[in-house]
């Protein structure tokens, strides 16, 4: 269920994002750091927010995960977790 629950607000992140068209591979690497992220302390909708963040940052033709690349990009990771609301 909470699967189902965060899937819906990736794709819902999507589309209020206007990334919805950009690719089914951002829907991907969305969930997976959805996936990655779930033992965070904070709600689905925080996560979804942060990580559909992350990946428009991202260039289309980048091969890391949206947990790896974020390592590598501490100012974009930062600008993600403020605008999401990640305390």
């Amino acid at each position: 269920m909470k699967f189902l629950l965060a899937s819906a607000c990736v794709s819902l992140a999507l589309l209020a994002s206007g990334a919805a068209h950009a690719g089914s591979d951002d829907a991907k690497w969305v969930a997976k750091c959805l996936s990655d992220n779930s033992d965070a302390n904070v709600s689905v909708e925080i996560i979804s927010k942060y990580c559909t963040c992350m990946n428009n940052k991202m260039d289309d033709n980048e091969t890391k995960s949206i947990s790896q690349w974020e390592k590598t990009h501490q100012p974009e990771m930062k600008a993600c977790e403020k605008e999401a609301g990640w305390k």
